[in-house]
């Protein structure tokens, strides 16, 4: 079976930011990413949950996009411009993708 070689951008924001992020991702060219909430973890501010919240407005959403080398600049550019103002991270890694026409 080939395989291809893709980019794995993963950002990890404040739940409030979600529908700006994801916009702006829609009109930067990006043609899917997938959407998990986030139940908890540990970061600078020490361990945290969101057992016992009242809202998800507390919380954190990861944010998955698979694409194309070329992508992740621009992908990058409009995550900083949300991210450097809120909570959360973006990382970058390798992948293979099965199904390159689908990216």
């Amino acid at each position: 079976m080939n395989v291809h070689k893709a980019k794995r951008v993963e950002i990890i924001i404040e739940a409030p930011m979600q529908s700006r992020l994801t916009r702006a991702l829609d009109e930067g060219g990006v043609t899917g990413y997938t959407l998990l909430p986030v139940r908890g973890g540990s970061g600078r501010s020490g361990p945290w949950t969101v057992d016992g919240q009242i809202s998800t407005a507390g919380g954190m959403i990861h944010v998955l996009c698979i694409v194309k080398p070329d992508m992740v600049d621009p992908i990058l550019t409009i995550a900083f411009d949300i991210v450097e103002k809120h909570l959360g991270i973006v990382s970058v890694s390798d992948c293979d993708v099965v199904r390159a026409e689908r990216f």
